[in-house]
């Protein structure tokens, strides 16, 4: 009989095995092979290739009053095959900046240096050099 145990922190496991359990192929699955697990802490992108939306390295962006349009241009430049990377895109971009510009507050003042158009910038490029 065979059965498997976790040593003192969880962190590995030992697995005692019979010559019966040796003789027929290994039903083990690992874990690179099983559907990725929600509750675990993930980046951007998940495993399965969609955004993850409640990233923290969005910075809320995803949510608030100009969440649906941010989603919206991030998707389609996440989604983007042209060669140069989102340039079909502008038009969605165009619309979030506009968004951002209908909430100062909330999204950066009048001054240059912390403009809507910055704060999408600096998620976009966040999110490209975010690991997958």
């Amino acid at each position: 009989m065979s059965f498997c145990t976790k040593e003192g922190n969880g962190k590995d496991k030992i697995m005692f095995l019979t010559k019966d359990d040796l003789s027929s192929p290994s039903t083990i699955r690992h874990k690179e092979d099983e559907a990725f697990d929600p509750w675990e802490p993930h980046g951007l992108i998940l495993p399965n290739g969609s955004i993850n939306w409640d990233c923290p390295c969005l910075g809320g962006m995803a949510s608030g009053p100009c969440g649906l349009v941010f989603r919206r241009a991030y998707t389609c430049f996440h989604n983007s095959s042209s060669q140069m990377k989102g340039a079909e895109c502008m038009s969605d971009f165009d619309a979030l900046t506009k968004c951002f510009a209908k909430y100062p507050k909330l999204y950066g003042g009048k001054d240059k240096s912390n403009s809507p158009t910055d704060a999408a910038t600096s998620a976009l490029v966040d999110g490209i050099n975010t690991p997958k």
